[in-house]
């Protein structure tokens, strides 16, 4: 059996997916994508199956894995570990369908018979959240994930940190004590900030706060993680475990999300996993992404002891015009019921994807995220 043919599918709300065909008429299908960035990670892709993949057994998944990291000077970042991710999905789908199995029985069996999902409210700048948060509880979520903040000044005045916390309030009151509410910083709020916001929230119990600073400010997270009780969790901008190999080596996070369309697919994020373990660090897989990333995540949520809980797209405010559900020819295999989603048990990723939706979608997406400003006209981080 040899790869002989792929194909690109550009789809809304902002999703690439790839399609993986090989000499017996096996398809695998992947999901590389860097949000924005659909058509820089589509050329990578091209370049690594053109000058690699094409007619190659697709049996020898780390084998290639390693090539296709290992084999360019240049190596790491989003945009190759994104291409890679993808590629990898689809032949880990190949695989599973091949022998007939889930990909999770590949990576040693199941350690759960379910995965527990959070579900976004509030949008980007958040907002109504305590009614949002009382119609997803009532959906039967029992945990839900919201923004911290708009855009914050890097230090802002007690008027930020209060609206903050009056969020947070509203939906613990809303949900009460039995719903977990993780609060993503995104990112967007600086070191003495994210202190001061964690220190207002933590009588709140998040179950996290999420990316408290910039990966490239990780040398704080350690400091941060001292000076409050709630979980620390980070790693959706993170694409190896090179680079997760520092947060845990510094005893610097609680939760770990990499994204398995960007953090090397299935091969890299279960031995990311497996490192996690070793330092009792959990994992939540980041994917504000389409349905192969989600089937990818759980197949890896599947079998690592250490995973708490997962993310999933449903709803989620960047789902304009498609929906995680609708590229799917049976959308039941994501179920939610009573906050958990059960683990697919067809071959491969589990997944039938509806591959004459997907063509009616493709094209016409030039999805970008926003450019936000400060009162000062200064660019403000998303």
């Amino acid at each position: 059996m040899r790869i002989t043919d792929y194909e690109l599918f550009e789809v809304p709300p902002r999703w690439l997916f790839l399609k993986l065909t090989t000499s017996d008429g096996t398809v695998g299908w992947g999901e590389p994508v860097v949000e924005g960035r659909a058509k820089t990670v589509r050329t990578a892709v091209e370049e690594l199956l053109d000058n690699y993949l094409l007619g190659e057994d697709p049996s020898a998944i780390e084998d290639h894995w390693q090539a296709m990291y290992r084999g360019g000077f240049y190596r790491g970042g989003p945009v190759l570990m994104s291409a890679i991710a993808g590629v990898d999905q689809a032949l880990w789908d190949i695989k599973g369908k091949t022998f007939g199995a889930p990909v999770y029985e590949l990576l040693g069996g199941k350690a759960r018979n379910r995965v527990r999902v959070y579900q976004w409210i509030g949008g980007d700048r958040p907002r109504d959240v305590g009614d949002a948060a009382r119609e997803k509880v009532d959906e039967g979520f029992t945990a839900l994930k919201m923004n911290a903040t708009p855009e914050i000044r890097s230090v802002d005045n007690p008027r930020a940190v209060d609206d903050a916390v009056d969020r947070i309030a509203a939906v613990r009151e809303a949900v009460g004590d039995e719903v977990d509410i993780g609060v993503d910083f995104h990112g967007r709020v600086s070191k003495p900030m994210a202190r001061r916001l964690a220190g207002a929230l933590e009588p709140y119990d998040p179950m996290f706060i999420e990316e408290p600073v910039l990966p490239e400010h990780n040398d704080a997270l350690p400091d941060i993680r001292a000076s409050t009780t709630t979980p620390i969790a980070t790693g959706e901008r993170m694409y190896s475990r090179w680079d997760f190999k520092e947060v845990f080596e510094s005893n610097a996070v609680d939760v770990i999300q990499p994204d398995l369309s960007h953090a090397g697919g299935i091969t890299e994020v279960n031995k990311i996993a497996s490192m996690a373990e070793a330092y009792d660090v959990s994992i939540a897989p980041h994917c504000p992404l389409g349905p192969i990333a989600l089937a990818s995540c759980i197949q890896v949520d599947a079998c690592s002891p250490n995973t708490l809980i997962q993310e999933q797209s449903l709803d989620i405010h960047y789902n304009e015009t498609s929906d995680v559900l609708d590229y799917l020819a049976d959308p039941s295999v994501f179920e939610y019921r009573d906050g958990y989603v059960d683990i697919p048990d067809g071959p491969g990723l589990g997944i039938e994807i509806d591959e004459d939706h997907v063509r009616d979608q493709t094209g016409g997406v030039d999805w970008h995220n926003p450019i936000w400003r400060h009162d000062d006209g200064s660019v403000a981080e998303w």
